[in-house]
């Protein structure tokens, strides 16, 4: 069988992941052909995993022009997800991102431009697509058997994370380390789902509260409001203080809606839509009938092995991608939106966000971040959770 030779940039937590992902034979189109990384022990961890010949570097550059490989992960601090997929298209290689795409759109929208002047597969890691309960999801809602969407709410607070986890490095939570808080490193998922199911938003306005349950700068409480071209609206609330939390994602329309919460996902149906009831109705408290069921999918859920097994695909035999790359920016729009309402008290247009200002804000809270960090640091390894 054919295989991509794929080079791993970044063997942190899920680096080290996707090592372990093709070492177990979960990937047959990919072989491992060479991993990077700045720490010592975590080469030696991928040469236990995938065998002692295998090609280590410290240097992205020097794996990059080794000739072994053909395709590259990209699973490096959020800051450099741009910088390394730019110097990887450059050289005529495949690339597969992390999430998020970036910190700041600003950076993403050079990469979504350098990706358009170079023949080469960009994906980026929304595995997370691959949930059976959300395609199904954007299924139904992309049909319009059930009309036009009224409202969406998703709250999604079960990211819960004691001071013991943002203790753990001094990176994390910081402005100059990740960039942000639940929304660029618990979320990215959620809103690109949000948004891959239901559409962008016209504006956004957002409360953030930053270090509000834990000694952090960065946001920890989340709650933002959203309105749609066809009017619309939309929540979505996160948080890492919530202990339970809760992750329920709802959508209403026309003629019904629909809930994913766990592992079910709900359908009210209704024959006619609401506008119909309403106005041939002669029951001043009169009320809609609804088909209620549970939903059934296909029931697969691949997850990261989905995303790479469908990367070695699109390149060998031309078959789509999970996520093309350039869709990453759309995430990040809101996230990056959701911070500048946040940073203003304005509503954000996102269409028009101001890219400019985003960064230049951003840039003030780094300069006074905890940790004096380069923001472009070389390989650090992925500081991003698993989702």
């Amino acid at each position: 069988m054919k295989k991509i030779r794929l080079g791993i940039l970044g063997v942190g937590n899920i680096g080290r992941d996707h090592v372990k992902r093709i070492a177990d034979g979960k990937c047959p189109e990919i072989e491992l052909a060479a991993v990077c990384d700045l720490k010592p022990d975590r080469l030696a961890y991928a040469r236990e995993l995938a065998g002692e010949a295998l090609p280590v570097f410290t240097s992205a550059q020097e794996m990059m022009d080794s000739g072994l490989i053909d395709s590259v992960l990209v699973s490096v601090p959020h800051y450099d997800h741009p910088k390394f997929a730019m110097m990887a298209m450059e050289k005529g290689l495949h690339v597969l991102i992390e999430k998020p795409a970036g910190v700041y759109t600003k950076q993403v929208l050079e990469m979504n431009e350098c990706a358009k002047k170079h023949d080469v597969k960009f994906g980026i890691m929304m595995n997370q697509r691959t949930n059976c309960i959300y395609r199904k999801m954007r299924e139904i809602v992309q049909s319009g058997e059930l009309g036009e969407i009224r409202r969406t709410n998703w709250i999604i607070t079960n990211w819960y994370r004691p001071q013991a986890y943002y203790d753990s490095g001094d990176w994390r939570a910081t402005w100059s380390g990740e960039g942000g808080g639940v929304l660029l490193n618990q979320c990215p998922h959620n809103l690109d789902l949000w948004q891959w199911i239901c559409g962008m938003p016209k504006t956004v306005h957002a409360h953030l509260h930053y270090g509000k349950w834990h000694d952090i700068e960065v946001e920890d409480d989340v709650t933002a409001y959203v309105e749609y071209e066809n009017g619309a609206t939309g929540t979505f609330i996160t948080s890492t203080g919530d202990c339970p939390g809760t992750n329920r994602f709802e959508i209403t329309l026309d003629k019904g809606k629909l809930i994913a919460e766990g592992d079910t996902l709900t359908m009210w149906r209704s024959k006619i839509s609401e506008q119909e009831f309403s106005a041939t109705n002669t029951n001043p408290f009169g009320s809609m009938k609804f088909e209620v069921s549970k939903v059934e999918t296909d029931g697969e859920n691949p997850q990261h092995a989905g995303v790479m097994n469908a990367f070695a695909s699109a390149i060998l035999h031309g078959t789509p991608l999970v996520a093309e790359g350039a869709e990453g920016i759309r995430g990040l729009s809101l996230s990056n939106a959701m911070h500048l309402s946040s940073f203003t008290g304005n509503t954000v247009e996102i269409a028009t966000l101001d890219h400019e200002l985003f960064y230049e804000e951003l840039m003030k809270r780094v300069a006074t971040s905890r940790r004096k960090a380069n923001v472009t640091e070389a390989v650090a390894g992925d500081m991003s959770d698993t989702f």
